[in-house]
């Protein structure tokens, strides 16, 4: 008799063990009855019949995963190589244990494929310089594909581009062009500047005589200014022209 209890005591042990079952604040169990769908229960003590119902755990916090290098190339047949690095989590555990064998393995693949698709319908330049709408792109492509699996995708970054040491070159020489074009565009536009300005004081001067004679002074003074032993300077002819008309009159 005492046997037998002791082996009741023993199998009620083990239901009990087998029943109740704990879940973190970020788990959820997807409940199956003889197969079929049931609930999603948790967080917390929750019971079930063994043999009858069965439970697949499901973590709900965000997963990161970095995507491998994946050979892309881009819209101006640009060979490179490009990483990121994905944030998704599960938003809906019934359905990323129903629709999907395995959610994780699932979204990394589509992720490399989501990445080659969006990054080879761009130019090599955009990929360098706008990488934040690529990465909104790639983001955008993901959440919509994964939305049937109960997946939400957060974000995604793209972590490394690496180029070819001939394209590196390439990309140097083009850079140095660009600047050598923009300081001759800029030296141009100063000298078309000074042109307008000097012709419009050669115009100013033009109507005042007064003007022309003050400027006339003091060029000679910046002249007598400098450490030059010799001297050369013309007179103008609205200056000494007064002087030779009164000398032929006196000869007159």
């Amino acid at each position: 008799m005492f046997n037998f209890w002791l082996g009741a005591l023993v199998l009620i042990i083990i239901v009990l063990a087998l029943s109740i079952k704990i879940l973190r604040e970020y788990e959820r169990a997807v409940v199956f009855l003889l197969g079929r769908f049931q609930r999603v229960m948790g967080p917390g003590l929750i019971v079930i019949v063994p043999g009858i119902q069965q439970t697949v755990r499901v973590d709900l916090r965000t997963v990161v995963f970095d995507v491998p290098p994946q050979d892309v190339i881009t819209r101006d047949n640009v060979s490179v190589k490009v990483n990121a690095v994905v944030y998704f989590r599960v938003v809906d555990p019934q359905r990323a244990i129903i629709q999907v064998a395995n959610f994780l393995e699932a979204t990394s693949q589509l992720s490399q494929t989501t990445l080659r698709a969006v990054l080879g319908k761009h130019e090599l330049d955009e990929l360098l310089a706008e990488r934040e709408k690529l990465n909104l792109d790639i983001q955008t492509v993901l959440d919509q594909q994964t939305d049937a699996w109960g997946i939400k995708v957060s974000n995604v970054e793209i972590k490394h581009v690496d180029l070819n040491e001939t394209m590196v070159r390439a990309i140097a020489q083009q850079a140095e062009a660009e600047r050598a074009r923009r300081a001759k565009i800029i030296h141009a536009e100063g000298e078309l500047q000074a042109s307008e300005k000097l012709l419009e004081a050669a115009n100013i001067l033009s109507q005042r005589a007064e003007a022309m004679q003050l400027r006339y002074l003091q060029t000679l003074t910046q002249i007598a200014g400098d450490k030059s032993s010799t001297i050369v300077f013309p007179v103008p002819m609205d200056v000494i022209g007064p002087i030779l008309e009164a000398a032929r009159k006196l000869k007159g």
